[in-house]
């Protein structure tokens, strides 16, 4: 990977954890079961990428450009989305373990989260306008300032969104799920 343009190329099981991977690019690769966990991604462009049944964990994008990357069956935890470039910003993510990471202030309409774990997610300020989060684990995530107006929450669960302090117009939830937007007001439902 020492070159600094990539194009159509597969990278599979790769193990370089903790390592220093910075100022490339790469434009429709894949990279399968490879394990990047730790590791200093800044300063790199992903286009039309896909990142299969890796460990990204703990892994540093800053002012790295994730423009249409898909991430499938990755382990993303503790990674700080909201350092990446904010231009061209479109991810998808599919059964990944996301848990602790962070998209602060981030705009990302149109995402998808499915079958993801997002505990202790940050989507403070975060914009999710029409987003999907099918079958997401939403256990204390964050949701504050952010805009989840005609977003899909009907199979999320275990959320808590304050409908005073987000945006919801028009938002999907599921009844089982209503009790997630009740919780500042310490009533039960029974």
């Amino acid at each position: 990977m020492e070159e600094q343009l990539h194009q159509d190329k597969t990278f599979e099981k790769i193990t370089y954890p903790g390592k220093a991977i910075k100022g490339r690019e790469f434009e429709d690769c894949v990279f399968k079961n490879c394990d990047f966990s730790n590791s200093d991604f800044s300063n790199n462009r992903f286009t039309d990428c896909q990142f299969i049944g890796c460990n990204l964990a703990m892994l540093k994008l800053s002012n790295s450009t994730l423009n249409n990357v898909t991430f499938k069956e990755c382990k993303l935890t503790g990674i700080n989305f909201n350092e990446c470039e904010e231009f061209l910003f479109t991810v998808g993510f599919e059964s990944c373990l996301m848990d602790y990471t962070s998209f602060l202030r981030r705009k990302m309409p149109k995402t998808h989260f499915i079958d993801c774990s997002l505990k202790n997610a940050v989507f403070e300020q975060a914009n999710l306008t029409k987003a999907r989060f099918d079958n997401a684990d939403l256990a204390g995530a964050m949701f504050e300032r952010t805009n989840l107006n005609e977003a899909d929450l009907v199979t999320a669960y275990n959320y808590t969104i304050d409908p005073e302090v987000n945006n919801i117009k028009k938002a999907k939830f599921s009844q089982s799920g209503l009790i997630g937007l009740l919780t500042r007001y310490d009533i039960r439902v029974e």
